[in-house]
């Protein structure tokens, strides 16, 4: 489990996502495109250029890519001071080519949102601004001050002031669209890789949880026989040594400490709960399973079975890690945030298994009751949550799993207020807090009707 912010890639983090290899392949390109672009703008449209002043902008570049080739492996990641040179590099490199090509009446001008969006999607915010308000400067410097695009003939190729204008501001507001909503989708997309990523770990540790637990169930099993022919061995020589003192207590000792690790692996057996009698339960041995580390935390849990709405028998469910883990996390909330008591009713019909998980604490936040399951970063805790929540260590991902992982068995999940969270009358005892009602179509985690009394056939060999 992910125990806190540093452990996840975060804003400061980000530059070591960017590859050099990636860069200069992108260099590449636009090194080729710069000089296909000249020799079409030369041989079709009879431009007249300074190729000495390209020949420079444009080596500059190769000479750039030939020696961070040859330098640096393939594998290199950029550290955020690299990255944002090497950026800077590109912007700069564009703005030289379209200072000797005509400035802004060059249709090629938009090309300097490249580096922009990249900065933007890949480094820190000082360093988007960094290369955007670069991009600005030198974008308003080559509108005023540029060679003029020049037809063999002499002719002067130049937009109407209002244009030019027009293109300076589009780039300008281009450059500072783009490089935020670059930075928003990237933020978000991360954000949400490494809160499934936690989603992904929480999940194989309840999975191991529950493997552990056959694995004890079985060694219990097998044991069993072993243990009980020692003690009644045992047993047998304690009666015939009762005229041998001393082996007779060496006798008695051994069928004592047969007795003892029976009674062990009875005890470690209760917490084998994935053999096979214990692949499905009741519903309501599954959802008491899930509440009950969170049962004895000095707050009341009441599990409440209302029952069938129209008769049918309760339904027994697979015991899927996702529905323990994502129930469990979920009665931790309300166990958490409640005051008193939190409550967990249970109904079911011929089509649909509907869980209610209540408490009477001050419920969700209306600001944030419509983003709830979204993941996020959580803020530092104030001295009063952590009274309310000793030894709680999160970041707001804690609904985000159980959402994602119930959603994964069927469930649909909603979340709403019992009561307004101004409401001067809410007391303790009163379900005015939060509810989360799950509800799932019951061939989806239930077990087909029969199944539950089949016999459970030979026993399989437990390779370790």
């Amino acid at each position: 489990m992910i125990e806190n912010s540093d452990d996840l890639i975060t804003e400061e983090r980000r530059s070591n996502w960017v590859r050099l290899r990636t860069l200069t392949a992108l260099r590449w390109i636009a090194i080729t495109g710069q000089i296909a672009t000249i020799i079409l703008a030369m041989t079709v449209f009879h431009l007249k250029f300074d190729l000495g002043g390209f020949a420079v902008v444009i080596g500059a570049s190769i000479i750039l890519n030939i020696v961070v080739t040859f330098i640096y492996p393939e594998n290199t990641r950029l550290s955020e001071h690299g990255a944002t040179l090497m950026l800077l590099f590109d912007i700069v490199q564009l703005s030289a080519l379209l200072y000797l090509s005509g400035g802004l009446n060059n249709p090629f001008a938009l090309l300097i949102l490249a580096p922009v969006s990249i900065s933007a999607s890949a480094l820190r915010p000082k360093s988007s601004v960094l290369t955007g308000g670069a991009a600005i400067a030198l974008v308003s410097i080559t509108a005023l001050y540029h060679v003029p695009l020049e037809l063999l003939d002499g002719e002067i190729l130049r937009m109407p002031r209002i244009f030019l204008f027009g293109s300076w501001a589009g780039i300008v507001i281009g450059v500072v669209f783009l490089g935020v909503f670059s930075w928003k989708v990237a933020s978000e997309i991360h954000t949400m890789s490494e809160a499934l990523l936690a989603t992904q770990m929480a999940l194989t540790r309840e999975q191991k949880l529950t493997d552990l637990g056959g694995v004890i169930a079985a060694a219990a099993h097998e044991l069993g026989t072993p243990l009980a022919t020692i003690k009644l061995v045992s047993s047998e020589l304690v009666d015939d040594l009762a005229d041998h003192d001393v082996l007779r207590e060496d006798a008695q000792l051994i069928n004592e400490q047969a007795d003892r690790c029976r009674d062990i692996l009875r005890s470690m057996g209760q917490a084998g709960k994935d053999d096979l009698h214990m692949r499905f339960a009741p519903l309501q041995a599954v959802v008491e399973e899930a509440a009950q580390p969170h049962v004895a935390r000095g707050k009341t849990v009441k599990l409440e079975v209302l029952g069938s709405e129209d008769g049918t028998p309760q339904p027994y469910v697979y015991r899927r890690p996702e529905i323990i883990h994502g129930l469990r996390n979920l009665v931790q909330n309300a166990v958490d945030f409640s005051e008193t008591t939190a409550w967990i009713d249970i109904t079911w019909n011929a089509r649909t298994i509907t869980l209610r998980i209540i408490d009477d604490g001050a419920g969700f936040p209306t600001s944030v009751i419509g983003r709830i399951g979204d993941p996020f970063m959580r803020r530092r805790r104030t001295e009063r949550e952590i009274d309310r929540r000793p030894g709680y260590e999160g970041m707001g991902l804690g609904l985000f799993i159980a959402k994602t992982l119930l959603e994964r068995t069927g469930a649909e999940i909603a979340f709403a207020n019992g009561s307004d969270r101004h409401d001067l009358h809410l007391h303790a005892g009163r379900r005015s807090g939060a509810i989360v009602e799950l509800s799932w179509p019951k061939e989806r985690i239930s077990v087909q009707e029969g199944e539950q009394n089949k016999a459970l056939g030979e026993n399989a060999r437990f390779d370790a």
